[in-house]
């Protein structure tokens, strides 16, 4: 075959061997470009809608907060959202790392709007359980805890917003926990109640 195509290429030996080089490497060049310019085989990418950075539990979703990224149909987790709107304005429920796939169990499934300035919204556990079903988005309410001094009730954050009363957990052995709400109330006193809120069981009253 090598000495066919020479004997078709004119002139003297090594001027056929570096025209026959030449050939093959444009017909290299062209392969590559073909391939390069092929549409892939395996499934197309689907987007999905990550953190943008770290966000803590009880985060009101910003569209700042959210990015889309394209990931490999096979990896996408379900029901993971593809719409920084759909998102925006919605209650994260637990804590996630930036890149972390949101989907729709992460969110409240309340929409809520942005608060007064200065104001946050705090993930509540309620030592009783059954006041969760007292309870609807908008209700007013004082968070209660407890004096560690003396142990007596103190009031936390009075005239609290309810902005979300979540599902009851299922826990390994059936048994469900203490329901979890998220109130709005002054960013000053958001931190001392998510802190009495890790350690112990929160009560309330409504207002």
């Amino acid at each position: 075959m090598r000495d066919r195509l020479a004997s078709a290429v004119p002139g003297s030996g090594w001027r056929r061997t570096a025209m026959l080089r030449r050939g093959a490497a444009g017909l290299l060049a062209t392969l590559a470009l073909v391939l390069a310019l092929a549409p892939p085989t395996g499934p197309a990418p689907v987007p999905v809608l990550v953190a943008a950075a770290d966000l803590v539990s009880g985060s009101t979703l910003r569209t700042d907060d959210l990015v889309i990224r394209h990931w490999p149909r096979e990896l996408a987790p379900a029901g993971t959202l593809r719409d920084p709107a759909a998102a925006a304005g919605r209650v994260l429920v637990g804590a996630a790392r930036a890149g972390e796939p949101i989907t729709d169990a992460r969110l409240a499934e309340t929409t809520i709007r942005a608060g007064p300035p200065g104001t946050a919204a705090v993930p509540v556990r309620l030592a009783d359980p059954g006041v969760a079903g007292l309870l609807s988005p908008g209700s007013r309410v004082d968070v209660v805890g407890r004096d560690e001094p003396t142990g007596s009730p103190i009031v936390l954050a009075p005239d609290a917003a309810v902005l979300a009363v979540l599902p009851a957990e299922q826990g390994p052995t059936g048994a469900a926990g203490g329901r979890l709400i998220l109130v709005s109330m002054p960013r000053e006193l958001a931190t001392r109640v998510a802190a009495a809120s890790v350690t112990e069981g929160l009560a309330i009253t409504l207002r």
